[in-house]
Formats: C-alpha cells, structure tokens, sequence
C-alpha cells in the first residue's frame, strides 16, 4: 500500500502546477506516469458549453480512431436469417433475436457495442430501459442501425468510439492505451477533438470547447490547451 502511496504522491508532484500543455506534452506526462501493473487505458474528458437537456445541444457521434482504442470490443447484433450469418462471419462475438432480447432481459450484458438491422428496432425497443443507461442502445446516427452489419461489426472491432455527451456537458472516452507509442497516442487524441468538434450542434452558444483533460486509468489528470489540442 505504501508503495502504491508513494508512486502516486511522485506522479502528483510531476504534474503539480501544468495546465493548458500542448497535446504532445500532455501524452509524455501521462504516459510516463501509467506505472500500474496492467496497460492502463489513456482516457480523454472533454467540457463542453452545451445543455444536452435541449434537444438541439446534444452532442453525439462516432470517430474510427487512427490507431484503434487497444481494447478488445465485444459486439452484439440483433439480425436474423443471413444478416445474423453476415454478422458472425464479420466476427460478431454474439448474435439473436428474440433469444438475445431474453438474454439481455435477464441482466446478461456481455458486449460493449450493440448493432441492429432496422427490422430488429421493435425488439431491441422493448431493451431501452437496460441498454439507454449503458449508453448501448443501437443508432442510426452512430450507424449501429443499419443492415450494412459487416461494415458495423468492423468498425467497432477496429478502434472505432462512441461519444456522447452527458448531463453536466461532458464527453469522455477512452483514446487507447499507455503501452502505444506517443505518436499514436497524440494522433488519437487529435483525431477525437477533432470528431467532437465537428459535431458541435446547431443550438451550442459562446465557447463550446471549455476544457480538455488527459489521465490515465490509476494516474491524476492535466489539462490541455484547447486551442492546441483543436489545431488552432
């Protein structure tokens, strides 16, 4: 215990007092500072100047990261027939209909992303209340509703991240691991900003990107400056 005291006090004092960093700057600091005895995920939370209790403030989208996220994605599809078959050829880890609904009914959630064809919707709708909270419920605007289950299913095992703001106006997510080259890891970072960005909604007034955070999993976090992390 005291060991994992002091190498978090030492972590600290290296990040006491650095703020607004370039992204560059701030992937060093964290990376070097993920010591833990697993490959700590290098998380990213971004504020921003939005309200997404109004509909036109919501901020939703997906981005295929340069370098993948190094975490191994477990996906569902609800489809039948040759879309189920389309589906475990891609390499889906599970696949049903009704039989899946069932499952997920029961509190068995074992997937991080959940695909659906369109014809499916009145079943996997019957799951809002299970899948809405863990931010799985399948969408068209994230292309997780779609008979195109093959791209889908690629897609999510490829690196590609969800995002979604949530109540206090914030988006996070993970953005790969401590064991990527810096490079990477600063190519993510910029390519997720930039997605964020891009999805700025039509109602978002005055500053929408606030403050942009980087930690790792067990590390303390630095801020980086927003207009470097933009490309501005």
């Amino acid at each position: 215990m005291a060991k994992h005291g002091k190498r978090t006090t030492a972590a600290r004092e290296q990040f006491a007092g650095k703020r607004n960093l370039t992204v560059e700057e701030a992937v060093a600091l964290v990376k070097n500072n993920a010591n833990a005895k697993f490959d700590e995920t290098v998380e990213i939370a971004m504020n921003l100047g939005v309200d997404p209790r109004h509909a036109d403030q919501m901020v939703r989208g997906v981005v295929a990261l340069p370098n993948g996220t190094g975490k191994t994605m477990r996906v569902a599809v609800f489809a039948r027939d040759a879309k189920a078959e389309e589906a475990k050829a891609a390499g889906a880890d599970i696949v049903g209909a009704e039989d899946l609904m069932e499952i997920v009914q029961s509190g068995k959630i074992e997937f991080d992303r959940c695909i659906a064809t369109p014809d499916m919707m009145p079943i996997v709708g019957r799951l809002g209340k299970v899948l809405g909270p863990r931010n799985l419920m399948p969408n068209p605007k994230v292309g997780t509703v779609t008979m195109d289950v093959k791209a889908a299913v690629e897609a999510a095992k490829g690196g590609e991240v969800q995002f979604k703001v949530e109540k206090a106006g914030v988006v996070h997510a993970g953005i790969g691991k401590a064991s990527f080259g810096e490079d990477k890891l600063v190519e993510n970072v910029r390519a997720f900003v930039e997605a964020v960005s891009k999805a700025r909604p039509a109602g978002a007034k005055g500053s929408y990107m606030k403050k942009i955070v980087v930690s790792s999993t067990m590390g303390p976090s630095v801020t980086i400056s927003v207009e470097n992390a933009a490309g501005s």
